[in-house]
Parts: C-alpha cells; structure tokens; sequence
C-alpha cells in the first residue's frame, strides 16, 4: 500500500475502509490480486446494479471498440448516441407515457444535479432551491448546497447560499411535514422564499436509506404544482431499477419536471449521466450549459445494451422478491440483537440497519474480515448499507446475509 500512502491524496475513503488491492470482478464478486474472493453489497456506490462486467454489455462494448468508433464527441450526432435515445425512448419513456426529453449534462451525477438546478432558476426567475434533511445530491457547490450534512458541506470553504431545507417525509418530531412546508411557502412573514425548485430523493440512500412514503411524494408534486413550483427527482443512485421499477417514483403515480439520472445508467460502471427534462422547461439557449465530456459514446454503448433487461418486468419482479427476501433476514437479525439495531429500513434491494453508536461501522469492519464488502450511510455513518447488484443470485444474498448476521453477532 506504500505507493497509495505516498502518492495518493488524503481525500481517499473507500480504500480506508476496504483495504485491499482488487484485481478482477465478475458479476457480485470481487477478487484481489492473491484470489481472495470477497462479495460485493456495494456495487460502487450503486453504480453497479446489474454487477460487474455484464457479459452482454461487455461483448457490446468490445464490438465498439474494436472497430475504431468514435469515443468522444462532445454533443456532436453519433451514431451510439442516436441508439441510445431511440431505444430509451422506446424501452423507457413510451411505455410509461413520459415524454421527457434528454440532456447529457456531462459524466456524474454532480453534473446533472448543476444543470438541473441552474434550468429551473432559468426557467422561474427565482434563485432558491429548496431540498430536504439528510439530503446529499453531490460535491459540487451547487449540489452540496442542496445537501444536509454538515460535514461534507463543511469541504466547500465558502457559503452556501441559496437554499433552503425543509423536513423530509418522517423527520423526527415533525407529525406532518407536508403542511408544515404548505404553511411555510402559504405565510409571507415565514421568510422562506418561493423556490426555483424542490429536489427530492425518494429513498435517502446517503442520508441513512429514509423512505418516502408514496402518498408523502404524491403530495409534494401536488403542492410543488399549486405553487408553480418545480420538482426535481434525484434518482441517481435509486433509480435505474433500484426500488424495482426503472424509476423510484414510478410506484408513486408522479411526473417530476426533472429527473437527474447517472450511476447504473451507463449498466457498466462507465460515467454517464443525463437530465430528463419535461418539454415546456426546455428553455436552454444553444452552448447555455455544456461540458467536454458529455459524449461519452463507450457509455451510451453499454448503456443501450442495458437497456435490453428493461424490455419486460423480469427484472422488476425479480428485485421485489430478493426485497422480500433480504427484508425478512434483517428483521430476523434486528429482532436477535434490539439493544444494537434500532430499524430496518428499505424499498426494493436497497436497505439499511440503524444501529446504535459506532456499531455500524464496526460490522461493516467485521464483515470485510469474513469477505463481504458493505457500507455505511447516515450522518453519523449510523446505518449499514445492504446495496448488492440486483442480479446477485438468491445463494450469493444468503451468503452475504449468513455472513452480515455474523459480523452483528461478532460485534454484540
């Protein structure tokens, strides 16, 4: 690790908590460069929901390659870009009755965030943007003023301006969020300001795995609408599949005016991210927003490929069953140790153990020991993160539970 330690700077974190060196990976399974296999209930952060190196998306991506095809393109036509928007269209937004159209932002999910938040300032005239408590849309300044966590927003080294916050479905001790926020944006001596926008997440992954309830989210888009308000949907790392459905607030019954999409977009672990954006907010005059890397054709290669799961509810249906599964092994677990976890939370194959103390951290610790990759999430890294590929096998899911109960056990 010498040459990591000397070289590298000391803003890296992952590798501090996984100290490994990898080497090869293959569908939910990770190996170093000795062999050792370690499981993955990670998948990068949520990049990775249809694992490593899917077989049909690689060959895909090799085909391209090889043949000398043209990989970076700013926003010039191609013909991997023409694919991939006509198959969206006809995979994703058709059948769904959405008529969004597209815009690549550039690489990350940071990068939609921006554009977003810049598009509705544009198209309203109103420099606010309102998010929620334990909110985290990104690092760059835009993004992270419309993040909760004190620590990271603590990175910016200057203010940031322009936001509100407001609390988020079940903040604690708050009995009705939605008409606390009514009264706030109703009453002229509130001094909140009527926002550009409300950007919302509907499972809070970074925040500690919250859950919005549905007919909490059918009531923002209401109250949004009848402020002349914008909803932004951040489905970065709960989208694609996540929750179930293609998009997280599909079981809702809404149409946000924005949806930021990145992270398992690409299918492949290969940045890419794009900004849906309902016809009437498409306001952007030609080079108003753009970026160099936003022609990111590998990706919209792999990306149209991993498109081909979304043809039929296979996938779908086969996320609300592990749920089902991996639901009932972590109240299993909470109900053996209740002094240690406080909650199980969670919605499709993303869930979380509140824990008390430093105790998520310590059987994220225990499980690396014994081969399992998992993290932690919440402002006090609080709640161990259960986020494996949604095509890990039921065996590979019993696995990794037998070995997640083993490290709570290890740590009580």
């Amino acid at each position: 690790m010498d040459t990591y330690q000397r070289l590298e700077s000391e803003v890296r974190s992952y590798c501090r908590a996984f100290p490994v060196e990898l080497d090869r990976a293959c569908g939910s399974e990770l190996f170093d460069g000795a062999g050792k296999r370690y499981l993955d209930f990670f998948a990068g952060a949520g990049a990775l929901n249809y694992g490593h190196n899917p077989p049909h998306m690689k060959e895909a991506l090799l085909r391209y390659l090889t043949g000398d095809r043209v990989v970076h393109s700013l926003d010039m036509y191609t013909r991997a870009k023409r694919a991939l928007l006509e198959r969206f269209e006809e995979v994703i937004l058709k059948p769904r009755g959405l008529d969004y159209k597209v815009q690549f932002p550039g690489p990350t999910g940071t990068n939609a965030v921006e554009a977003a938040l810049k598009l509705a300032r544009k198209v309203t005239g109103r420099p606010t943007i309102a998010s929620f408590t334990n909110a985290f849309h990104g690092m760059t300044l835009g993004a992270l003023a419309a993040t909760g966590n004190n620590g990271k927003r603590a990175g910016a080294g200057v203010p940031l301006a322009n936001t509100i916050t407001l609390p988020y479905c079940g903040y604690p001790n708050a009995d009705n969020t939605i008409e606390y926020i009514d009264q706030l944006l109703c009453d002229p001596s509130s001094g909140v300001e009527l926002p550009a926008a409300v950007i919302v997440e509907t499972v809070q992954a970074e925040g500690g795995i919250n859950t919005a309830s549905f007919q909490w989210l059918r009531a923002i888009r209401e109250l949004t609408r009848r402020h002349d308000i914008l909803l932004i949907v951040d489905d970065i790392q709960v989208g694609c599949g996540r929750t179930g459905p293609f998009f997280s607030f599909e079981m809702a019954d809404i149409k946000p005016d924005m949806v930021c999409l990145s992270k398992s977009l690409s299918g492949y672990g290969l940045p890419l991210a794009v900004v849906l954006l309902s016809p009437e907010v498409d306001v952007w005059d030609p080079g108003e927003h753009n970026g160099t890397f936003r022609g990111h054709n590998p990706a919209f290669v792999t990306a149209t490929a991993a498109l081909d799961l979304w043809e039929n509810d296979e996938l779908e249906r086969s996320v609300a069953r592990k749920a089902e599964l991996v639901r009932t092994r972590l109240e299993d677990i909470a109900q053996k140790y209740p002094g240690l976890v406080d909650e199980v939370r969670g919605r499709g194959l993303i869930f979380g153990l509140a824990c008390t103390g430093d105790c998520a951290s310590r059987i994220s610790r225990a499980a690396f020991d014994r081969g399992l990759i998992i993290e932690t999430a919440g402002a006090k890294s609080q709640v161990v993160k259960i986020l494996p590929p949604l095509t890990t096998t039921d065996d590979q899911l019993d696995e990794g539970l037998d070995i997640l109960s083993a490290s709570v056990a290890a740590v009580a």
